[in-house]
């Protein structure tokens, strides 16, 4: 069998190695770029140059663009969208880390460029050079640029819950986007996942800017308070930072828990033998011993997955 051209090169031999990691770089990277760059146009031209329906237009674009550069790597773009993946997926658990990593350098990347490119822009809004403020703070504050605050008037518990029922909404939608054996998106995935995002932001952005993903947030977040945003990055909305990278975990698993209880008739935790747990007792898999999840599946379901 004769091997590619290239397949003794260094750059082809490392891009192979490492394509998963840099498909979910780059494709958490374009979704950064459009949508900390539509929200950075709208503020900065106070409105001039677009509004809130626009920064929900450039938010759903970024993610179907991103899938579409990730496709290779399954476009997760997003850590709580990977770890749903391990738990109802069987997405190795070993790959989490490096997703996740891949996916906040991603954003944190892409908030640096989007800093750069409007950083006079920045500079003009706020009143001089050198100022950077944050919501709460100023009333000319420009670092929702980069990473979501809530409202004002939010409980800690309408933080949470307001990401927490966006990120459900999220997961629920996406499996049910992927799902061939329902009426399922096939290719047109991304396209679905625009108007998804697109919807969320619409209808449910408002309190807290829809952060939805660890990685959106946290790496955008972390490049402001590094040029210089300072503390207040992380003590604006009572130290609402942490809210954004835990609610869309949760929010994420009970939404493809409900798909899959539900809906979802293929391979999954819900649709094994006592949800899965029987690979940790010695007992139950002798019990279930010779019946895989194909043939279980076979007796219900002649639809594929």
């Amino acid at each position: 069998m004769n091997k590619p051209a290239n397949a003794s090169l260094f750059w082809p031999r490392t891009r192979r190695v490492f394509r998963e990691a840099f498909s979910e770089f780059m494709g958490t990277f374009i979704l950064i770029m459009f949508g900390d760059g539509v929200v950075a146009q709208v503020l900065l031209s106070d409105g001039e140059k677009g509004n809130y329906q626009s920064i929900s237009w450039g938010w759903g674009l970024g993610v179907m663009l991103g899938v579409y550069t990730a496709g290779y790597s399954g476009a997760h773009l997003n850590p709580a969208v990977t770890l749903s993946n391990c738990v109802f997926r069987r997405f190795p658990w070993k790959k989490f880390p490096i997703y996740a990593l891949s996916q906040v350098l991603g954003a944190m990347t892409a908030a640096a460029v989007v800093y750069a490119n409007y950083k006079s822009a920045i500079e003009f809004y706020e009143g001089g050079k050198g100022i950077l403020t944050v919501p709460g703070y100023s009333d000319t504050a420009t670092a929702g640029i980069f990473c979501t605050y809530p409202a004002a008037f939010l409980t800690k518990t309408g933080q949470f819950f307001s990401e927490f029922i966006a990120s459900g909404l999220l997961m629920f939608l996406i499996y049910a986007l992927k799902d061939d054996a329902n009426l399922g998106a096939g290719n047109l995935v991304p396209l679905g996942l625009f108007f998804v995002i697109f919807g969320i932001g619409a209808c449910f952005g408002w309190e807290t800017g829809y952060a939805i993903n660890l990685a959106r947030d946290f790496g955008p977040r972390l490049v402001s308070y590094m040029i210089g945003y300072g503390p207040n990055v992380w003590r604006a909305g009572d130290y609402y930072f942490w809210v954004p990278m835990v609610a869309p975990f949760c929010g994420a698993f009970i939404g493809g828990l409900l798909y899959d209880v539900l809906l979802f008739t293929g391979e999954s935790p819900i649709n094994s033998p006592y949800f899965g747990l029987y690979k940790l007792s010695p007992g139950l898999r002798r019990e279930w011993d010779g019946v895989s999840w194909s043939d279980e599946r076979g007796k219900n379901d002649d639809s594929p997955v």
